[in-house]
């Protein structure tokens, strides 16, 4: 975690400014992922690029976005596990892998299933990919952090 913050009043305001469109826009983009260009690899990156702003601008101060390097290694994995999670719960349900009719949830049309199929697993792709480039930013300032040496 940076412990100074970066920049000053002008920074900080255009921040409080982006920062909330971006999780909204990131938020649409994995909602409507199914059915228009996006998804949850887009959404992932949008996401994280407003937790990495924060880091960045914030510094020590960013308490909203302080998630510790365990813990968004831990979140990157429950992503996945939440993107495996679709394809058992199928294999489950009598189906083939990903086969979103065998999900063990009541809906009156098929395609109502698929969406929510499509919809666990680009939350878990949005889920990993955030914590992924947290995770890659976390070892870039350790790595700065220390006397910059590989080992």
């Amino acid at each position: 975690m940076m412990k100074d913050p970066f920049g000053g009043i002008i920074l900080n305001i255009a921040f409080r400014m982006l920062v909330p469109f971006s999780v909204v826009y990131a938020v649409y983009v994995l909602l409507l992922g199914e059915s228009s260009p996006g998804g949850g690899f887009q959404a992932g990156v949008v996401m994280g690029f407003g937790i990495v702003l924060a880091r960045l601008i914030l510094g020590e101060d960013s308490i909203l976005f302080n998630i510790k390097a365990k813990n968004s290694l831990a979140l990157a994995g429950f992503g996945t596990f939440i993107y495996a999670l679709a394809g058992w719960l199928t294999l489950f349900g009598g189906g083939k892998f990903l086969d979103y009719s065998f999900l063990p949830f009541t809906a009156e049309h098929a395609n109502e299933l698929h969406a929510l199929g499509i919809l666990m697993i680009e939350t878990g792709v949005t889920i990993c990919v955030m914590m992924t480039i947290l995770n890659i930013m976390d070892a870039l300032v350790k790595r700065s952090e220390d006397d910059g040496s590989i080992e």
